[in-house]
């Protein structure tokens, strides 16, 4: 069976799961300014798709700068912590690593 999600329904707290089960995959809203405190996502490969806006991506001790378009690999082992630069879009995906 097949699962259709429309991105922008997905409004909320800024995260939202778009669907159940695995690979997780979640939305995430975030204003002008905003940051997701450093965390990590233990065993796992995270992609990140910035749909719209521009995200600083700090990744350890190394920082990304994504715009819309843009697609980052990269490990949840490490510390973790997108800022938008502009109001931001990304889809996110964590497969088990």
């Amino acid at each position: 069976m097949s699962e259709v999600v429309h991105l922008p329904d997905r409004e909320g707290d800024g995260r939202g799961v778009l669907f159940e089960g695995a690979p997780k995959t979640v939305r995430l809203s975030l204003d002008a300014g905003d940051r997701v405190p450093p965390h990590q996502h233990p065993g796992t490969e995270v992609v990140c798709y910035v749909v719209e806006g521009a995200v600083e991506m700090s990744l350890g001790d190394e920082t990304v700068d994504l715009s819309a378009g843009d697609a980052a690999r990269f490990s949840g082992d490490q510390d973790v912590s997108p800022a938008a630069r502009e109001d931001s879009v990304a889809l996110l995906v964590l497969a088990e690593g």
